[in-house]
């Protein structure tokens, strides 16, 4: 079994800033890439960021310029630093990882999720 813990939300005023961690525990061999995605009222779940192993980044073009992911690969945590923050940020955030299981589970390979966590930006 695989736990991917997240903490770091809250409200904060637009212009703020606030850090997302995600971190893996469990069974696991090691982990491909990781990423962040967010889900609004009414709105689809949509990518934020992902990075690889190697350190290779994606971002939304909404968040480019204005967050940043990284991750501490022994570890196993995902961060996500997210500054001049606005309204439309609003949404629940889920961390993501795709983990490669342990040898006696001959190294499957499966996607995980978060449980969400909240973030409210707002005057």
């Amino acid at each position: 079994q695989v736990q991917l813990a997240e903490s770091g939300g809250g409200l904060v005023q637009p212009g703020g800033s606030l850090r997302l961690s995600c971190a893996a525990s469990g069974s696991i061999f090691s982990i491909n890439a990781m990423g962040w995605y967010r889900q609004a009222p009414g709105k689809q779940r949509e990518l934020v960021a992902s990075i690889t192993t190697g350190g290779s980044t994606n971002y939304a073009d909404s968040v480019k310029g204005r967050f940043t992911i990284s991750r501490h690969n022994t570890k196993n945590t995902v961060y996500l630093q997210m500054n001049s923050l606005k309204p439309e940020d609003t949404a629940v955030y889920y961390c993501n990882a795709v983990i490669v299981g342990p040898p006696n589970s001959y190294y499957r390979i499966d996607d995980y999720w978060g449980q969400g966590t909240q973030v409210t930006v707002s005057s």
